[in-house]
């Protein structure tokens, strides 16, 4: 009975999560951090720490793909490693996109940043090798959607054309809060996802779970598409 009870509050939590307004997490910035950013100048690393780990936590797309990643992998090396490509590939291109002032359009970035939360979930089911007699590196592609968070972080930032000095140091800062905040949320999902593998409910409703993964994937990229056409 329990058991039971536990899984509907998860799927309960999963729904209202797909449902909930991807306006509100997905990139946004509140306006406080707005203000603070737009009035910024000088080195202010713990500021910059503070949103980095503050945007992760509370970022609906990044979780959304974490969730994904490690939702099979029962070793703690392989999600060392999977959490590693990924930390690699957003930290690449979140500093060389500000530092470099890559300029990307925000609202196809995070369409694509959708599409890898849709890749995992579809991945997740075994989709590639029953829909193409084919699967792609699960390593490489992390990495690849990796980049594509970083640019979706850097496309954020610059919106605030944050000064020059101390912008490295800032961005360092800013680099180390979305990790401490990428562990802080990996700490919590791999606690919910370990417990809910010892219930007999995991194999029967993880089906379920990453449709439902893949439908949120889907919402965010027509979110994000109607963006573009609406601000093209």
């Amino acid at each position: 009975m329990l058991s039971k009870l536990s899984s509907y509050c998860v799927f309960a939590i999963l729904i209202g999560c797909a449902f909930i307004s991807i306006e509100v997490f997905a990139h946004g910035v509140d306006d406080n951090t707005r203000a603070f950013l737009e009035q910024n100048s000088g080195v202010q690393f713990v500021p910059f720490l503070y949103i980095g780990a503050k945007h992760m936590i509370t970022g609906y797309d990044h979780l959304l793909f974490l969730v994904g990643v490690i939702f099979f992998l029962y070793r703690s090396r392989d999600v060392f490693l999977y959490v590693t490509m990924f930390t690699i590939g957003h930290s690449t291109t979140l500093l060389l996109g500000v530092l470099g002032d890559i300029q990307v359009n925000a609202y196809l970035v995070d369409a694509i940043i959708g599409l890898s939360v849709v890749y995992k979930g579809f991945d997740n089911l075994g989709g590639f090798k029953r829909c193409f007699n084919w699967q792609p590196n699960t390593q490489w592609a992390v990495l690849i959607f990796g980049l594509f968070h970083g640019l979706g972080l850097a496309t954020k930032l610059q919106e605030f054309n944050l000064p020059k000095e101390g912008l490295f140091t800032n961005l360092v800062a800013f680099n180390i809060g979305v990790e401490l905040g990428q562990f802080a949320a990996l700490v919590v999902i791999l606690i919910v996802i370990n417990v809910w593998r010892k219930w007999p409910s995991f194999q029967r409703f993880s089906t379920l779970t990453n449709t439902l993964l893949m439908s949120a994937g889907v919402m965010l990229i027509v979110y994000q598409l109607t963006g573009y056409v609406i601000n093209k």
